[in-house]
């Protein structure tokens, strides 16, 4: 659901596309049942892709994907909201566990891998556990709206600029 807390991802992956100048071209790809566009950076290429499953499942769209362009699990970065981070904080995660996170427990049992890096998105955690469903799925306040802008750039930077450090890195095992 865009503009709820669980799609801050999709947020990202937003700004991403518009950084790179391929906001435009998206394009519905049904091997994959998500939208792809292909974002030049340095000498590589990105494969940005928006499942069009549910959250829960989406890890179909993304393991599909990994297969249709000859991509590892290390090479998939996971960008999602994390409750148990406070709003507008950021953490780069290499692999490991979903944290309760469905979307990404999906993508590992799909790919059958948790090395996945992910950037995980503080969307903060309600004081009482039964409002957690409500607080994930619901939208951000006109005061948290306040702190979104520049988080998706604070993002959008951490992301590309980790992603530009790995594609520079020598081969493992030289």
């Amino acid at each position: 659901m865009p503009g709820t807390r669980h799609s801050v991802g999709m947020a990202v992956l937003g700004q991403i596309a518009r950084r790179l100048g391929v906001a435009e071209s998206w394009a519905r790809d049904s091997r994959c049942a998500a939208d792809l566009a292909l974002a030049p950076l340095g000498d590589a290429q990105l494969v940005l892709l928006r499942p069009r499953r549910l959250m829960n499942v989406n890890g179909r769209s993304v393991a599909q994907a990994a297969e249709l362009f000859g991509l590892t699990a290390e090479e998939i970065y996971l960008v999602h909201d994390e409750l148990d981070k406070p709003l507008g904080k950021l953490a780069l995660k290499l692999g490991g566990s979903a944290r309760g996170h469905n979307g990404v427990r999906s993508c590992i049992s799909c790919l059958n891998s948790s090395a996945m890096p992910r950037l995980r998105v503080g969307i903060g955690r309600p004081t009482h556990p039964s409002m957690v469903q409500a607080h994930v799925l619901g939208c951000f306040s006109p005061e948290e709206q306040e702190l979104l802008s520049p988080l998706l750039d604070q993002a959008t930077d951490l992301l590309l600029d980790h992603i530009r450090a790995r594609s520079q890195e020598p081969p493992l095992g030289l």
